[in-house]
């Protein structure tokens, strides 16, 4: 009798895609189930349907799931089911855009797409919001108020800026529904380089991120308030945005890099070198990156690049940090290492605290900003909130 050999254990899977910048960006649109802006199996039918590496692909088949979700709201008679509905459709709008060229012209639609959408989705579900238009060098930059509900205007103010690539909708699911929960209002806002300052204004990063933080907290001031506290939260390259802000701005008293970028110019070198090869031009991982960069910055070489770059270090300007810092950290983060936050913490040699929290691989929290773990980072944050700022 011919003996068994049982069959291979069979395990499920952690990623949804090889490729690193679509499985990312995959958890990038599933995150935003806890707000009401994806639906699980929309996605996974979607992604299904992609091939991998194919960024028009990605497009046609992002833009299909949105157009699918707008069509069906004429036919919903319930509120928020609608509401719902127009915000997922948003966030597929951005989804769709996001692996597109900047000279693209189905940007431009897709990101009026997403805006149309957001207004829409919460117009209908009563959520308190004012869009603010901030002059800033002959421009303007937008930003957008969330009143909290009763009583927000004697709590802290929390504001939030994104980073390299984030969109100021976008924020409302990264932490401002999580936040109103909560009883915080909040202040979004874009700022050179981003969104309507980048592709209607023309206006590259700066390095210099107090400036437009300046502007949009003078703005707030005179519309509504001085609050009694004011947070500052910068995600992804808001790592170093918002820490570089918090050093020369005094009304910050709490800063949050999520997750800290203390040293742009290195990152760019790495990128820099990986371009080089003859995988590269095939990579999404680095052709994104570089496209971004161009479009972003301003400029139109590598090397242009890197010396835009090497301005965006915290060290020189950490020991001015004088407020509270908390900075977050993923043990796979595949931008940035988890020694700059070691870096970081080490040059904030005048912050009234410094926290550092590392999130490991069995945690879920191990992605760039926590990606597919958001309740474990709101968890760390609101807590440190509670802690610091609740006299």
């Amino acid at each position: 009798m011919a003996e068994h050999t049982p069959s291979p254990q069979r395990f499920g899977t952690t990623r949804f895609f090889a490729n690193q910048t679509f499985h990312f960006q995959t958890l990038r649109v599933l995150n935003d189930i806890a707000a009401n802006g994806a639906d699980l199996n929309e996605v996974l039918l979607t992604i299904g349907s992609i091939e991998e590496g194919n960024t028009d692909c990605w497009y046609q088949k992002f833009a299909e799931l949105a157009e699918r979700t707008q069509a069906r709201i004429p036919g919903c008679m319930d509120r928020l089911s609608t509401a719902y509905a127009w915000l997922r459709a948003h966030n597929y709008w951005r989804t769709a855009e996001f692996l597109l060229t900047p000279q693209d012209p189905r940007r431009l639609t897709a990101w009026a797409n997403q805006i149309a959408a957001f207004d829409q989705g919460l117009t209908v579900a009563g959520v308190p919001y004012t869009r603010l238009s901030v002059p800033y060098e002959g421009a303007s930059l937008r930003a957008i108020v969330y009143s909290g509900p009763e009583g927000w205007e004697k709590r802290p103010l929390i504001v939030c800026c994104g980073g390299y690539d984030s969109t100021l909708e976008e924020l409302y699911f990264v932490l401002v529904k999580a936040a109103y929960d909560r009883g915080y209002g909040v202040l979004t806002y874009e700022g050179p380089g981003q969104g309507a300052a980048l592709r209607v204004h023309g206006l590259t990063f700066t390095p210099a991120w107090e400036k437009p933080t300046r502007a949009v907290l003078d703005m707030f001031e005179q519309t509504y308030f001085t609050a009694a506290k004011t947070i500052l939260v910068g995600m992804s390259m808001g790592g170093y945005l918002a820490p570089r802000a918090a050093a020369f701005e005094p009304r910050l008293d709490g800063v949050v890099a999520y997750d800290v970028f203390f040293d742009m110019g290195s990152v760019a070198q790495r990128y820099a070198q990986s371009a080089q090869t003859a995988e590269a031009r095939n990579n999404p991982d680095i052709t994104w990156a570089i496209d971004n960069a161009f479009w972003t910055l301003g400029v139109n070489t590598l090397d242009a690049v890197i010396t835009a770059l090497q301005q965006y270090s915290l060290a020189p300007v950490a020991a001015a940090i004088t407020c509270d810092v908390l900075t977050l950290v993923g043990e796979k983060d595949h931008f940035i290492p988890a020694s700059q936050a070691q870096d970081f913490e080490a040059a904030c040699t005048h912050a009234r605290s410094c926290e550092t929290v590392y999130y490991d691989r069995p945690s879920g929290g191990a992605e760039h900003c926590q990606l597919g773990a958001q309740t474990l980072w709101h968890a760390t944050f609101f807590d440190w909130m509670a802690r610091k700022f609740s006299s």
